[in-house]
């Protein structure tokens, strides 16, 4: 967990050369942590250490004609209570990139690249913390598309690409034969034909205090095309200093190619959801 965080924080320090010329970088690395110890407290409860890192980091290239669009972000959480083992509350892995050529003043030809994945092992803590249920790239997903990119204003995009490959890679074996993600089971690739669509939103929506969503929809031309998988996230940002932010992040997440299994046993795809409070430090880089 401590080495994680060591390499978010040398990405951070290794990123920090001066501007090149038609390029405009960003990042931000937070790191958020909270802790509460009980010795012989009347009223009950365990000890416990949360601790969140995090890291956005955007690259950007813009020349005449040409724009060039890289973001990077990564998460890592893990929580502690009493003596048990830690349990991960966060972890992504996501790089996007699009490349767009000007078709008219807010209209681009693009074609986008994405990839997705995780740092460590996960489990269903609910039942092991023995028998991981992901790993690094089990799930990893790649997606390549070509279509149009509109954007109309300075803080909303719109992506359309009608003609997008998507590849799942289930590099374990185990999860690989148990046909997991989606994949045949003993497959390690499963390949997609579709359409996809992703909308974006950055806005300051009152002083200090910014909102950031990002959706995602993809239809399966060669199975199912009538079932569409959706990706979801929202991100706010209250600022309260130049180094002390309070975020809340929430995703959400529905394929039809990923089983989960409900407490009563039974199996099946399902809505996904995750949401985040936290209250830390952030460190804002070019």
């Amino acid at each position: 967990m401590l080495l994680s965080y060591l390499l978010i924080a040398s990405l951070v320090l290794n990123a920090q050369d001066k501007q090149p010329e038609n390029w405009t970088r960003e990042g931000k690395f937070g790191l958020n942590l909270s802790q509460n110890h009980l010795s012989n407290w009347a009223a009950g409860g365990q000890s416990s250490l949360n601790s969140l890192g995090n890291l956005n980091y955007s690259a950007n290239y813009l020349k005449d004609n040409t724009k060039w669009d890289n973001s990077l972000n990564l998460n890592l959480g893990y929580s502690i209570i009493g003596d048990a083992k830690s349990i991960k509350t966060d972890d992504k892995i996501e790089f996007n990139s699009l490349y767009g050529l000007k078709a008219s003043e807010k209209l681009f030809y693009s074609l986008t690249f994405s990839f997705k994945t995780q740092f460590a092992d996960g489990f269903d803590y609910k039942v092991d913390s023995t028998n991981p249920i992901s790993r690094f790239m089990a799930p990893g997903y790649i997606t390549l598309g070509a279509g149009m990119d509109w954007k109309p204003n300075a803080y909303f995009t719109l992506n359309f690409s009608p003609l997008t490959g998507r590849i799942t890679i289930v590099s374990d074996q185990t999860l690989a034969d148990s046909g997991t993600f989606g994949v045949e089971p003993g497959e390690n690739l499963r390949f997609e034909l579709g359409a996809k669509a992703m909308a974006k939103l950055e806005l300051e929506v009152a002083k200090n205090v910014t909102l950031g969503s990002k959706l995602e929809l993809f239809s399966d031309y060669l199975k199912n095309p009538q079932n569409v998988d959706v990706d979801w996230q929202t991100l706010i940002t209250m600022k309260v200093n130049s180094w002390l932010n309070a975020n809340i992040s929430a995703h959400l997440i529905y394929d039809d190619d990923i089983m989960i299994t409900d407490k009563d046993g039974n199996k099946g795809p399902r809505t996904q959801f995750k949401e985040v409070l936290s209250i830390g430090l952030s460190y804002v880089f070019k």
